[in-house]
């Protein structure tokens, strides 16, 4: 398969990927974080949050240092589970998660918090679990920000560039991604092909953003 299609196939496999796991997380975490009233919630929630500030060299070089098979945490998954997280494609997944985990759960969070009490309330009165709350009544009325943590995760994975080239390299088929391919091509001086892969991106993100716009002023 011509190598172009490779990267720009990867590239969406890991957003995809990247996006779904991130919904799972997602949704439990911004309940908690919304409906918590512990003293530590600010704790976790300014975890959740660093990636926003944090430099994606800072955490890729950090999570590098992890999961290093010379290191005690990247020696215990490679001797007790056979896995290598440090220039694979499962350790491109999870610093994706890590680095992208704040644009999922910021807009769930958000969401949850501005539903009133009474939705919750008058739920329960009426026998329903919490397990059945969660899904048949509060996440029906955050679908829009289910949508925006959705869309706009699976755009930011795509353009990842610093995290991803730090834990994942640069090995075709593997962990180059689309983003990592336009600063190769640049170096080369290939600026047509860097053109292509930046051009692909921008329709088909561009794309994406539009049609969610547009379902949320249809709604």
């Amino acid at each position: 398969m011509d190598s172009f299609l490779v990267t720009i196939l990867l590239t969406f496999k890991v957003a995809l990927i990247t996006t779904l796991i991130l919904l799972f997380i997602g949704i439990p975490l911004g309940y908690f974080l919304a409906f918590s009233k512990s003293r530590f919630t600010p704790i976790l929630e300014a975890i959740v949050s660093m990636p926003l500030v944090l430099p994606p060299s800072v955490l890729g070089f950090y999570l590098l240092v992890a999961f290093s098979p010379q290191n005690a945490f990247g020696s215990f998954l490679l001797e007790t589970f056979n896995l290598k997280l440090v220039f694979s494609f499962y350790g491109l997944i999870v610093g994706s998660v890590i680095f992208s985990l704040p644009f999922m759960v910021n807009p769930i969070q958000a969401g949850f918090a501005t539903l009133p009490k009474s939705l919750y309330e008058a739920a329960l009165t009426l026998g329903k679990g919490r397990l059945s709350i969660l899904l048949k009544v509060l996440l029906p009325n955050i679908s829009k920000s289910l949508l925006v943590g959705i869309v706009v995760s699976f755009a930011h994975t795509i353009g990842e560039f610093g995290v991803v080239m730090m834990i994942g390299g640069n090995i075709e088929g593997v962990t180059r991604v689309a983003s990592i391919a336009i600063y190769d091509e640049v170096e080369a001086l290939n600026y047509s092909l860097a053109h292509k892969y930046a051009l692909i991106l921008f329709i088909i993100t561009f794309s994406i953003l539009l049609l969610t716009f547009y379902l949320k002023k249809s709604k």
